[in-house]
């Protein structure tokens, strides 16, 4: 294989080198939601009962907490990822574009925050029943 034609050399329009590294943190993403959702339903199953008291419970747990948080962090990366491919191959304005990922990653990184924050308080902190 060669380095590209002798003008796309010239204009820059080779490889930037940074598409496999965007490509295989999707791929990992996926794969460990993949996991974490699997674990989640079959504990969720496993569960005497899906009640608010059960449920609430067994969040307590911190083995049960940390794979939450983390699949909720997995989840909104994954989401940031697979955006910000569509944005850059769709959206063409570079205003837009520039806006359109701030939007994206503000929402991305609260979303995930505010996941991590409502399992914290469940699992640390406890909760008043409604």
């Amino acid at each position: 294989m060669g380095t590209g034609t002798g003008i796309g050399r010239v204009r820059g329009l080779g490889s930037a080198k940074h598409g496999a590294h965007h490509w295989l943190a999707q791929r990992y993403t996926a794969v460990g939601n993949l996991l974490l959702v699997l674990w989640l339903v079959f504990s969720l199953i496993s569960l005497p009962g899906l009640d608010y008291e059960s449920v609430v419970s067994w969040i307590h747990n911190p083995l049960v907490a940390v794979p939450l948080m983390l699949m909720v962090v997995s989840i909104f990366m994954h989401l940031r990822l697979g955006m910000q491919v569509m944005l850059e191959d769709y959206v063409h304005d570079k205003g837009l574009a520039f806006f359109s990922m701030l939007v994206l990653n503000f929402y991305a990184f609260g979303g995930a925050a505010a996941g991590v924050f409502a399992i914290a308080k469940i699992a640390f902190i406890g909760v008043v029943k409604p």
